[in-house]
């Protein structure tokens, strides 16, 4: 999907992901420093009036497909909250090269972290994978750590992916609307490593929100970095239904296959769960 014009700005879109980080925040999914947000931008943003400041920085892998494109990304170490009151001090803005294979870091004077976030290996192999395949001109990531959804992932059976799909579409129907291919789930992998990249690639290309099990999870958008933060907040309160049902007993019935394939006819979600 490509985003058409009048483009979002770069004051816009820093106001985007605040606001989203502040969305993490309010559902206690970033405790700390946990977290993290890019967005890829494939129209020409100035840079230079909030992040005058350059410098060289490699580039975890070659991304040719994002040649020319720039990724707003939060630093390391900063508070997924902090953005939206000072997100020229928490974000940073990497320009990819013409060939895809080094970028240059804009940043501002009042920069607050010493570089980007250490996942941002994930980040660049997900927006690469997702735009050389499908085209467009914008997409955004939030990884994000809400407690409900990763309590459950300490569980072996919520780490079999169609056990944990049909526990957690059944509670609501905008569930299934809003994720129709579920959700991906991963086992634990070591954060920030080249396994953790590669299996969180390919489980996104099936998925539009990936659980790291024991961990935390991925959502991606091509429309918005607030719409995946709605996809973030509709699965962890779908976690958090299944967990007050462990709770009480496992007393609620939950949506019916039955009930939900006729929410699924109804509303024509694009679905092959049910």
């Amino acid at each position: 999907m490509a985003l058409s014009e009048p483009f979002p700005t770069l004051p816009e879109l820093l106001a985007s992901m605040g606001e989203a980080g502040q969305r993490m925040n309010d559902i206690e999914a970033c405790e700390g420093a946990a977290g993290n947000i890019s967005i890829c931008v494939g129209w020409p943003l100035e840079l230079g009036a909030i992040f005058p400041n350059a410098e060289p920085v490699e580039l975890p892998l070659a991304v040719p497909a994002l040649a020319g494109m720039v990724v707003l990304v939060s630093g390391s170490g900063q508070r997924l909250r902090d953005i939206q009151r000072d997100p020229a001090a928490c974000v940073g803005a990497v320009a990819i090269d013409a060939e895809g294979r080094r970028g240059t870091l804009h940043s501002a004077p009042q920069r607050a972290f010493a570089r980007v976030t250490s996942e941002f290996n994930s980040h660049l192999a997900v927006h690469h994978d997702q735009l050389a395949r499908g085209g467009g001109n914008f997409h955004a990531l939030i990884h994000a750590q809400p407690p409900y959804l990763t309590y459950l992932s300490q569980i072996a059976a919520y780490r079999d992916e169609d056990f944990c799909n049909r526990r957690l579409l059944r509670w609501e129907p905008e569930t299934i609307i809003n994720l129709p291919e579920g959700i991906g789930v991963l086992p634990f992998l070591l954060p920030g490593s080249p396994d953790m990249m590669e299996a969180n690639v390919a489980s996104l290309r099936a998925h539009q929100l990936t659980l790291w099990s024991k961990h935390g999870l991925m959502a991606r958008s091509d429309a918005g970095v607030l719409r995946a933060a709605d996809r973030i907040d509709y699965i962890e309160t779908a976690a958090r239904y299944e967990y007050m049902d462990m709770v009480a007993g496992g007393r609620g019935e939950g949506l019916s296959d039955e009930e939900l394939r006729a929410v699924v006819r109804a509303f024509d979600v694009p679905t092959t769960l049910y």
